[in-house]
């Protein structure tokens, strides 16, 4: 165990996290998500729902500032428009541990294309159908810059 750590994120997500550089991507995806063949590393974290691993990956990942656009979620039948109540806990979760991000819904084909790229996806058991993000990785400002 370590402190202030949450103790969902096991050693080879923590491991994960941690060698990820700035700009790199991380999906967390449903049960139902086709992560093995979308995957070029697959971490598994069977069991757990989406929120509470999206909660604990927020409470140490720094979300890119560098862009406009960082985190991004799928839609409901490829609508961006059409959205379920995953989206609007997974926007909660995203406001109160990334405030200032907006949370961009994208079309199925460009949303699947962005995981297929991502450095790393976490594979949960989330039963509810298009809960899937991708959180893009910032950077942990120097003491003294006036950055957060």
């Amino acid at each position: 165990m370590l402190i202030n750590i949450p103790p969902l994120l096991g050693p080879d997500l923590l491991f994960t996290l941690r060698a990820m550089g700035h700009g790199d991507e991380i999906a967390i995806v449903d049960g139902n998500y086709p992560a093995l063949e979308h995957g070029r590393r697959v971490i598994r974290a069977d069991g757990l729902d989406l929120i509470p691993v999206l909660d604990a990956v927020l409470q140490v990942l720094p979300v890119d500032d560098f862009v406009p656009q960082a985190i991004f979620r799928s839609s409901v039948k490829g609508d961006p428009a059409l959205s379920d109540p995953v989206h609007d806990e997974i926007d909660q979760v995203c406001a109160h541990r990334a405030p200032g991000f907006a949370v961009v819904p994208l079309a199925g084909d460009a949303f699947y294309s962005r995981v297929k790229a991502a450095h790393t996806i976490i594979a949960t058991s989330e039963p509810r159908l298009y809960a899937n993000i991708i959180v893009r990785k910032g950077v942990i400002y120097p003491k003294g810059t006036g950055k957060p």
